[in-house]
Parts: C-alpha cells; sequence; structure tokens
C-alpha cells in the first residue's frame, strides 16, 4: 500500500482511497496537516507534494471539460 488519496477526514478518521478501495485510518497516523484531496506515501509516510499537485490540475482539467458547451443555470424569479 504505498500510495492513497485522502478522500475525507471524518472526525479523527481518515478515508483514504488505495488502488480504488476505500480504505479508513486514523488521522493520528498520518502526516501533520495531511488534508482531504492530498496524496500521502504511506510508506514514507509523507504529503507527496508532487501528487498532490498534479492529482488536482487532473481534478481542475476534468471539471472545466465537464462544463464545456453547458448554459449557466437560470437567474431570477420562477415557479417550479
Amino acid at each position: 500500500m504505498p500510495k492513497a488519496t485522502v478522500d475525507r477526514i471524518e472526525d479523527d478518521v481518515a478515508v483514504l482511497v488505495v488502488d480504488g478501495q476505500q480504505v479508513t485510518r486514523a488521522l493520528s497516523t498520518l502526516p501533520p496537516g495531511v488534508r482531504e484531496g492530498d496524496v500521502v506515501d504511506l510508506e514514507a509516510g509523507a504529503v507527496d507534494a508532487r501528487a498532490t499537485d498534479a492529482l488536482r490540475a487532473e481534478v481542475r482539467a476534468t471539471r472545466t471539460r465537464a462544463k464545456r458547451g453547458k448554459k449557466p443555470p437560470p437567474t431570477g424569479n420562477f415557479d417550479l
């Protein structure tokens, strides 16, 4: 289990994604200051800043592609 992505943090538990599977770990076993979206090298016990930056860039690009060609939601008053 070399690298994991921090999916979310719930109280003192971190939910990690490792090879497509969700795994939970005590937050105290992860590097100090770890946050959602970080890629953690579990063997080294450190946040992999380069991998985290790459993942965030990939997510931004995917969101941009998903929004392309979509109209913004209507504004103003309307009845449902």
